[in-house]
């Protein structure tokens, strides 16, 4: 793997790590985030400040929140991360996160889609 795609791979990792299990969004946002922040959630606005006051929310919301990762791709300048969410009293989540990064390794564009774990499969695989 190239020194490019291991930064940018690490990069993913460390942000959503500090954002969502260590609940400091503001910090993440100062660290791994570029000059601009796209994001195509449609239950967050764009731009830094506001996915910021959203995780603080959640942070606030669901204490405890943990995100696992079980799988993370990295090629060219897109980061995917497969992971299991726990929203403690909530349900549990299975996502798919796909970050752009820029030229020095900065996040600057998110796409997620989440699905429910759910209790009960059509199949044995399980969703990770």
């Amino acid at each position: 793997m190239s020194k490019d795609l291991e930064r940018n791979r690490e990069t993913a990792v460390e942000f959503y790590d500090l954002m969502f299990n260590q609940c400091r969004p503001k910090e993440a946002v100062e660290r791994y985030v570029g000059d601009v922040y796209i994001q195509h959630n449609p239950h967050v606005a764009d731009g830094k400040e506001a996915f910021v006051e959203y995780f603080m929310r959640m942070a606030g919301e669901y204490p405890g929140k943990r995100v696992h990762f079980k799988r993370v791709i990295a090629e060219g300048q897109y980061v995917v991360l497969h992971c299991h969410q726990e929203w403690p009293g909530d349900r549990d989540w299975a996502g798919i996160d796909i970050c752009r990064l820029d030229d020095s390794g900065k996040i600057v564009e998110h796409w997620d889609v989440l699905q429910v774990v759910t209790e009960k499969s059509s199949n044995a695989n399980t969703m990770f």
